[in-house]
């Protein structure tokens, strides 16, 4: 089969002389030549450059993506829970007020209850323990007794419907970090006192934590 690169370069004079010395369109020819190779040759890289870029730039999107998810989850569970205490708060300060204002001499209350957490559920759990013996020798003739024990914690869980749920024991009343109560009359000693005691024992919080102040 007859090259078709052969037939041009056969009408080209590249060689002049007897000495077949090349000529100028001769090397001109090899210069172009060998410049369109490396344009071809740096175009394919470049193609499986990019093509390998584009590749690897899809699996950081998708583990951002994966990140998001679990922070915005992680932020609206934490959103729940301070929307929880603000409302178990809420109650505590109600319920709190209208005991006060019952008190002889203690008028105009305004009551601020801080929580350490929610209400925490007990759960019912079966304990589980375990011990395994292992005799050894050593390489004199002695021997010895090794005992290991283990203890585990199991929640119990009954059947409701078509599920199974754990049991639940009790619910705990959220710790409190401390009470604020501004009110007319206490600036009386007796009166404070009757307030402060009133506090502690409905709240099961310290006296230390109890800050009672009159109200103008």
């Amino acid at each position: 089969m007859n090259n078709p690169l052969k037939k041009l370069l056969s009408h080209v004079k590249l060689k002049q002389g007897d000495d077949n010395k090349p000529t100028k369109l001769a090397y001109v020819l090899i210069v172009g030549l060998v410049g369109l190779l490396l344009i071809l040759v740096s175009g394919i890289f470049s193609s499986e450059k990019n093509s390998g870029d584009n590749m690897l730039s899809v699996t950081p999107d998708s583990s951002t993506n994966e990140q998001e998810t679990f922070l915005n989850k992680k932020e609206e569970t934490i959103a729940e829970k301070d929307e929880e205490i603000a409302d178990l708060e809420g109650n505590y300060e109600k319920e709190l007020t209208a005991l006060l204002e019952k008190i002889q001499g203690v008028s105009d209350v305004e009551a601020m209850v801080n929580l350490d957490s929610t209400k925490q559920k007990v759960y019912e759990k079966n304990l589980i323990i375990g011990t395994q013996t292992t005799d050894e020798t050593d390489q004199n003739g002695g021997e010895r007794t090794l005992e290991d024990s283990t203890r585990e914690q199991e929640v119990v869980l009954v059947r409701q419907g078509d599920k199974e749920v754990p049991l639940l024991v009790h619910t705990k009343k959220p710790d409190v970090r401390g009470v604020l109560v501004v009110a007319k009359g206490v600036d009386h000693m007796q009166v404070k006192q009757w307030v402060v005691e009133a506090v502690s024992r409905v709240l099961d919080v310290p006296t230390h934590r109890i800050s009672v102040m009159p109200k103008n």
